[in-house]
């Protein structure tokens, strides 16, 4: 069942058109991702859901209720909505005790009581709410801003790269303890990021903008294995795309004969992910090989970039990602196989 439902919204800002005609539906206690390149409507779609803008076209929803729509706006403080964003947007001059609290109805007689619950909830040393917002780290902040939105009990969690400004470890954690909190809380949620890898961790529903459209929607894995067209598989993770001949559930390209996930017949494009492709030292049946044009080393692992040796000279070398126990060295040939089924691309 759909709990938040933005039906053809459109806006433009003069000339420009921001949102062109978005359809998404976000299922209750569902975690969506929406991912873009800078300027594709991301924050601008975020800012709609939100309240602090209308559309020009189209209509949002919320629970059934109707949100915006051109002509109407529902304020942002009645939508029941909570926002974390990048840099938490703390007071600086409140204690992290009363920051938790902004927002809260005046004359609460458990305020305490609620500011530890939520605190712990965060998992946030009852240490820290005394202090201010300087005195605490990226991560302890950001764990404030979230307890500041739970505390208003919202229908739907807004989060705008609310990870982006910290460390890469702490961010992991950071993420996976929100994914975490707010699963358990059965707070639907939308995680806006540029972080690709953090967007397909995070949701079980992805969305993708470009140039103010959405371009795909759908499980995480189902956009990664099988993207809807040539940008969205780059932009999504690293690819290999080959010129190829598909033959009913076969194709045929420079990696040799390959199993296809979507039976047809012609000429076009075939997507392989790096990590289908495994590299040994002897040739096995239905590999091809390839020369190691260079490897470099980055500690668990090593990318090796590879010249197919039967290839047509416009294929470019292929980069692949090894153990760093088996990395071969530049000058050696071995041999590539594939894994798995590989996708076709839609022809333009």
């Amino acid at each position: 069942m759909s709990f938040l439902e933005i039906q053809s919204v459109s806006k433009h800002y003069g000339s420009v058109a921001a949102l062109d005609d978005v359809t998404l539906n976000v299922p209750a206690g569902s975690r969506t991702a929406i991912v873009g390149p800078s300027g594709s409507g991301k924050t601008t779609l975020l800012r709609l859901i939100a309240g602090f803008e209308m559309p020009d076209a189209g209509r949002v929803s919320l629970g059934g209720a109707l949100q915006a729509e051109p002509g109407f706006m529902l304020p942002a403080h009645k939508r029941g909505i909570g926002i974390v964003s990048q840099d938490g947007a703390l007071f600086p001059h409140l204690s992290v005790a009363d920051n938790i609290a902004f927002g809260f109805e005046r004359g609460l007689n458990d305020r305490d009581e609620r500011i530890k619950s939520l605190a712990e909830m965060v998992e946030l040393d009852p240490v820290m709410l005394a202090r201010r917002p300087h005195q605490l780290s990226g991560g302890q902040q950001q764990r404030v801003a979230l307890a500041r939105a739970l505390g208003r009990q919202p229908r739907l969690m807004l989060l705008d790269e609310p990870f982006s400004a910290l460390d890469t470890g702490l961010r992991e954690a950071m993420r996976k303890a929100v994914s975490k909190l707010l699963a358990s809380a059965g707070i639907t949620t939308i995680l806006v990021t540029h972080d690709q890898t953090e967007a397909l961790s995070f949701a079980d529903q992805l969305a993708v903008l470009r140039d103010g459209r959405l371009v795909q929607s759908g499980a995480p894995k189902d956009l990664y294995e099988r993207p809807i067209d040539r940008q969205t598989a780059l932009f999504l993770g690293e690819a290999i795309i080959l010129p190829a001949e598909f033959s009913h559930d076969k194709v045929q390209c420079a990696l040799g004969s390959l199993t296809i996930c979507e039976a047809g017949t012609g000429l076009g494009d075939v997507m392989v992910r790096p990590e289908q492709i495994s590299v040994v030292s002897s040739a096995q049946e239905g590999s091809c090989a390839a020369r190691v044009l260079d490897v470099e080393f980055s500690g668990a692992s090593g990318t090796v970039t590879l010249q197919l040796t039967q290839a047509s000279s416009t294929v470019a070398p292929l980069s692949v990602r090894m153990s760093r126990l088996n990395l071969p060295v530049p000058g050696d040939v071995v041999y590539l196989s594939v894994n798995g089924e590989v996708h076709r691309l839609p022809t333009p």
